[in-house]
C-alpha cells in the first residue's frame, strides 16, 4: 500500500513539473510576442490558458483522491495541502500571461513609445522564479525555495524603474500616456507573477516545516 502511495507521490511532482513547464513557457511566448509586436503567438499565449486550468484540475483531481484514499498525516498531510494552494498560484501566474497578450494585441499596431528593456527582464526573472519555486518542492530544499523568496526584490525593483520611466515618459509628452499606461500594465502583471512564485516558495517551507508566512496575492 505504501509503495502505490509513493508512486502517487511521484506523480504529483511530476505533473507539478509538467503544470510548470506550461506555464513558463506561457511566459514566454507572452513576451515574445510583446517584442515582436506578435498577434499569432498573443493569441498562442492566450489559449494556453484553457491547457493550464485543465492541469490544474487534473493536480486538484489526483490531490483529492490521495486525501481520500491514503488518509494522509502530518507531513504528508501538509505535502497534499501545500500543493492544493500552490496550484492556484500557478493557475494565477497562467492567468496573467494571458492577460498580458490581450494588452499586447491592443499594442500590436501602435509604434513604441520607448525600447522595452526592464520588462523582458521581469518576463525572465519571475519564470526563474517560478522555476525554482516548483523544483524547490520537488527537491524538498528549503534554501532554493528561501531563495525565491529573496529574489522577489529584483522584480520589485524593475518594476520602479519601468513605472519611472513611463512616468516621465507622460510628463514629456501626454500622448504617449495611453501606451504608457498599457505598458505599466504588463509590468505590473509581472511583479505580481513573482509575488504569486514567492507564495508558491512559501507553501514549499510549510510543506516542509509547518511553518508559514502569511501572505494573500490577489
Amino acid at each position: 500500500m505504501r509503495n502505490r502511495y509513493e508512486r502517487q507521490l511521484e506523480l504529483l511532482d511530476a505533473q507539478l513539473l509538467e503544470m510548470g513547464t506550461l506555464i513558463e513557457q506561457s511566459i514566454a511566448v507572452a513576451i515574445e510576442a510583446l517584442i515582436e509586436q506578435n498577434t499569432e503567438l498573443a493569441r498562442q499565449a492566450i489559449e494556453a490558458d484553457e491547457e493550464i486550468n485543465e492541469k490544474e484540475k487534473e493536480i486538484e483531481s489526483l490531490c483529492l483522491k490521495l486525501i481520500l484514499q491514503q488518509q494522509p498525516v502530518a507531513r504528508d498531510l501538509r505535502t497534499i495541502s501545500s500543493v492544493l494552494k500552490m496550484i492556484t498560484d500557478m493557475e494565477r501566474i497562467g492567468d496573467h500571461a494571458a492577460d498580458i497578450s490581450d494588452i499586447t494585441l491592443s499594442l500590436a499596431n501602435q509604434k513604441r513609445i520607448k525600447e522595452l528593456e526592464d520588462i523582458p527582464k521581469m518576463a525572465e526573472a519571475t519564470s526563474k522564479m517560478l522555476s525554482d519555486s516548483i523544483h524547490a518542492f520537488v527537491e524538498k530544499d528549503i534554501s532554493l525555495a528561501n531563495s525565491v523568496i529573496e529574489y522577489d526584490d529584483v522584480v520589485d525593483d524593475l518594476f520602479d524603474a519601468v513605472k519611472s520611466d513611463l512616468i516621465e515618459l507622460i510628463q514629456k509628452d501626454v500622448n504617449n500616456g495611453s501606451q504608457a499606461i498599457d505598458l505599466v500594465m504588463i509590468a505590473k502583471y509581472f511583479e505580481r507573477i513573482g509575488d504569486h512564485a514567492v507564495n508558491i516558495a512559501e507553501w514549499v517551507i510549510f510543506s516542509l516545516t509547518g511553518e508559514h508566512k502569511s501572505r494573500r496575492i490577489i
